[in-house]
């Protein structure tokens, strides 16, 4: 069985409320990633690789900048029949509402699983980050005769609490599904036997826990059944405990780097992680590459700076005297002299600002896109098109862990985030009764 049948399925996510305000003005998948990638071109780039060329993105919330972004990366060889598509929540005569839940947005669009030449259709999540070849877990799924195949990750008990947890015969076939456990009784409900992970080719290390990735592997016949029967809306709450009770429902062991970016915080971890002397995902690799748009942008200019441990995007100017240190600096970002900025996310600019822009903006006291000469980002997000003036501070110095949101300054998680668009004036402070009010 080849991957020329799969059709492949990215759910482009809800509101996003938990990367909020990141997801403001863009949907969670087009969120960037790394400085020079969009978290949706992780699940595309896997498809890519794995030789899954026939995907559908399905959207509903702020996807405009999504959309742009799928038109002009995703091109295929018109011979070879691939394609990366839209499918935007719309009116129809059978449906007049919004997606109601992952499943009930693939219900929405079954027609496109009708296809005759369809045999096996794959569902992926538009905001994690990992490598995976989807190949492979089509072996599994054929070799155990499977109707539904999910990949599963072995996780400590410490990280069960957050994710779906499987239990498995010694066949790998599911037999139970636990949301969240929170107690050691449930947690022995569905506990793997170290050993069994062990035969798999992974080293359990302590592991003694399969959670589900949220990523599926259906025959087309048996997801349209599971959906036309039933009123489910979520794949990971109904859909899938669903399969296992009716259905043959097998696990695809994985034991690659594996993150749900899914709030400020595991997003800006993750961000850092990527720029660390020993990340724990690369970017770069030969064989199975994480593709994006190609922008045509000079190299980065740095003057006299001190860069260590950082990731740094085309296009950016970086004057002397500035400190980036375990940061992701992002595209075009103009950076002035002596500005420090330390473990933090800076997304950059969309575009440059032309030079009678500048001399226009300068002449008002409007700050230049970018980062004033003398400030400080501190475990900070900046987000694109951000104007920062000078001697600004952009620390969480209170130990805030949220505060009320601002146009100006947002606490999330205990990281401090600008949003998109945002104008600090010169020597601003984040002080509860000073010039940084919140």
């Amino acid at each position: 069985m080849t991957v020329q049948r799969v059709l492949a399925l990215v759910l482009g996510g809800g509101r996003g409320t938990r990367l909020f305000p990141l997801t403001r003005d863009r949907s969670k998948p087009a969120v960037p990633l790394a400085g020079k990638y969009r978290i949706i071109d992780v699940p595309l780039s896997n498809c890519i690789n794995s030789g899954v060329q026939r995907i559908y993105v399905l959207t509903q919330f702020n996807s405009v900048s999504l959309h742009s972004h799928i038109r002009r990366t995703y091109t295929f060889d018109p011979f070879s029949g691939g394609f990366v598509e839209i499918l935007a929540a719309q009116q129809t005569l059978d449906n007049a509402g919004w997606y109601q839940g992952t499943a009930d947005a693939v219900r929405q669009n079954i027609r496109y699983l009708q296809q005759s030449d369809i045999k096996h259709v794959l569902i992926l999540s538009g905001d994690q980050l990992y490598r995976m070849n989807y190949a492979d877990m089509l072996a599994t799924h054929v070799a155990r005769g499977a109707d539904v195949t999910i990949a599963g990750i072995p996780v400590e008990e410490e990280a069960a609490a957050g994710l779906g947890i499987m239990r498995v015969d010694s066949a790998g076939r599911v037999e139970g599904f636990l949301e969240k456990p929170q107690t050691k009784e449930e947690l022995d409900l569905v506990r793997t036997d170290p050993a069994w992970i062990q035969q798999q080719g992974i080293a359990a290390k302590g592991r003694t826990l399969m959670a589900s990735m949220g990523i599926y592997l259906f025959d087309r016949d048996c997801l349209i059944d599971l959906l036309m029967k039933t009123d489910y809306q979520d794949f990971g709450r109904e859909v899938f405990p669903a399969a296992i009770r009716a259905k043959k429902v097998h696990l695809h062991p994985f034991d690659g780097y594996w993150e749900d970016i899914g709030t400020i915080r595991s997003y800006f971890q993750c961000n850092l992680d990527l720029a660390s002397p020993l990340p724990p995902f690369q970017l770069a690799s030969a064989e199975a590459p994480i593709y994006s748009r190609g922008r045509f942008l000079p190299p980065s200019r740095i003057d006299g700076a001190s860069v260590r441990s950082s990731l740094l995007s085309d296009g950016c100017f970086i004057e002397q005297g500035v400190v980036i240190e375990n940061s992701v600096i992002g595209l075009r970002c103009r950076i002035g002299r002596n500005v420090v900025i330390r473990n933090s996310v800076v997304l950059g600019n969309d575009f440059y600002e032309t030079a009678e822009d500048l001399a226009t903006n300068s002449a008002r006291g409007i700050p230049a896109m970018g980062i004033g000469e003398g400030s400080i980002i501190e475990g900070a997000i900046i987000d694109k098109n951000v104007r920062i003036g000078r001697r600004t501070r952009i620390v969480n110095d209170h130990g805030w862990e949220n505060t009320a949101d601002s146009d100006l300054f947002t606490v999330r998680d205990g990281i401090a985030v600008v949003p998109k668009h945002a104008l600090v004036p010169d020597g601003w402070l984040p002080e509860p009764n000073g010039a940084g009010t919140l």
